[in-house]
């Protein structure tokens, strides 16, 4: 993945991806180009078999806007876009791999869309989310479909039907986001949190990501069996003789 991206930058480090979105003079709206890169960086990344982790952030003064509202007006975003956007944000949901991203500024429309993808939102306090699509004449993608499942259909039919922001205190309160950082120490709260999940993110972790994202989907015998095929995946993956070697030796486990 040595690749250069013109609105992403994607850089890694051991068993840590690191993905920023770069388009801030556009308070990283998404055009064509941007879905197209995206989808691409996200195939790469979830083949990549180095890789346990995936930090999302964006430059500037905002994580996303979404959709850049400039080229949708002016005819340059084509239908493809839209199948695009969410073949990417798919990739993320399912990987085999935790993803966490920072919100600050503005995640508005596929900004939140992005966020609602990734395991774990890590929030600002004055952030403003929001899905306004309605308001554009446009359905807010599979916001429709997420949103729900984190914050329950009422207020998710709220937040939806009225296209209103609400900000990062809100937004933990009804379980939108998982954890505040403060303003003012944005950036080392946001590596505390990656150091914090690094260490439970054993293959059990992901297979576990991999299970609580079908938990909607299946019933129970279903879920059952899967339940089992990937537990007997992750007592026979390396991770687990780690984590029993660092049990009987008093120690933390190194996935590696």
């Amino acid at each position: 993945m040595t690749k250069t991206y013109e609105t992403l930058v994607f850089s890694k480090t051991g068993p840590l991806g690191r993905l920023e979105l770069r388009r801030p003079h556009r308070l990283n709206a998404v055009d064509l180009r941007a879905a197209d890169e995206l989808l691409e960086l996200a195939k790469a990344i979830a083949a990549d078999p180095a890789l346990r982790m995936v930090a999302i952030t964006g430059q500037g003064r905002a994580f996303s806007t979404g959709i850049d509202l400039k080229d949708l007006e002016a005819g340059r975003i084509e239908a493809r876009y839209f199948e695009v956007w969410e073949r990417a944000l798919r990739l993320f949901e399912t990987m085999d791999k935790l993803v966490l991203c920072l919100i600050h500024g503005y995640a508005l429309g596929g900004g939140l869309q992005l966020a609602l993808a990734a395991d774990v939102r890590i929030c600002t306090p004055s952030a403003q989310l929001g899905l306004p699509a309605v308001k554009e004449g446009l359905i807010p993608g599979l916001g429709t479909w997420r949103l729900a499942r984190y914050v329950g259909q009422g207020r998710a039919k709220a937040m939806i039907l009225r296209g209103n922001m609400i900000d990062g205190i809100e937004a933990q309160r009804i379980g939108l986001v998982d954890h505040l950082v403060e303003e003012t120490n944005v950036a080392t709260a946001f590596e505390d949190r990656l150091a914090d999940y690094a260490k439970s993110n054993s293959a059990g972790c992901r297979y576990a990501k991999a299970l609580v994202a079908e938990s909607f989907e299946s019933g129970f015998e279903a879920f059952f069996a899967r339940y089992l095929d990937q537990q007997g995946r992750a007592l026979t993956a390396p991770d687990f003789a780690e984590a029993m070697a660092a049990y009987g030796g008093n120690r933390a486990p190194d996935w590696g």
